[in-house]
């Protein structure tokens, strides 16, 4: 059996789409991180582009081409997409300052979604993973939530998984 023991919350991943729906996703992870005192690091994984496309690209324009036009587009990317969840941040503790909460870390990542969540979890040792889901239907819950059942099957500390309202 194991030990009854209150948990110490004090490093909270949430880990975020973009979605529209992100706001009410976050709300989860704000309260916590006030409740609790704990920092909070947002995580955004750019999608990698399939091998598929990666070789007709490189077919049509060549390997080193290729590698130049991502690496500079890339950071492109994860500079404005870093800028988004930074104003986002701002906005939330503008409209909700009586729930005050710490942003640790705003972390852009590219690579599969899931993996990438997992491995920051391991990497720095958070506490808990708070995310959204999609499931609205058969065909969007079995798209759409793909990411969150895999982290949640995977990982080793607890997930929140908020379900966005209908």
């Amino acid at each position: 059996m194991i030990p009854a023991a209150i948990p110490e919350i004090k490093k909270i991943l949430y880990a975020t789409d973009l979605s529209e729906n992100a706001r009410f996703a976050f709300g989860y992870a704000m309260s916590l991180a006030n409740r609790y005192g704990a920092g909070i690091t947002i995580l955004h994984v750019l999608e990698d582009v399939s091998h598929f496309a990666d070789s007709l690209v490189i077919n049509i324009i060549g390997q080193k081409k290729w590698d130049e036009l991502r690496k500079s587009n890339e950071q492109e990317v994860i500079d404005t997409i870093r800028g988004r969840l930074s104003n986002f941040c701002e906005d939330v503790s503008r409209d909700l300052p009586e729930c005050p909460f710490i942003t640790d870390e705003i972390l852009v990542k590219v690579g599969n979604p899931a993996e990438e969540i997992l491995k920051q979890v391991e990497k720095r040792d958070f506490d808990m993973v708070v995310m959204g889901a999609h499931g609205q239907g058969f065909i969007e819950d079995a798209i759409m939530g793909s990411v969150s059942r895999r982290v949640v099957r995977r990982c080793k500390k607890p997930v929140l998984v908020i379900r966005i309202p209908d």
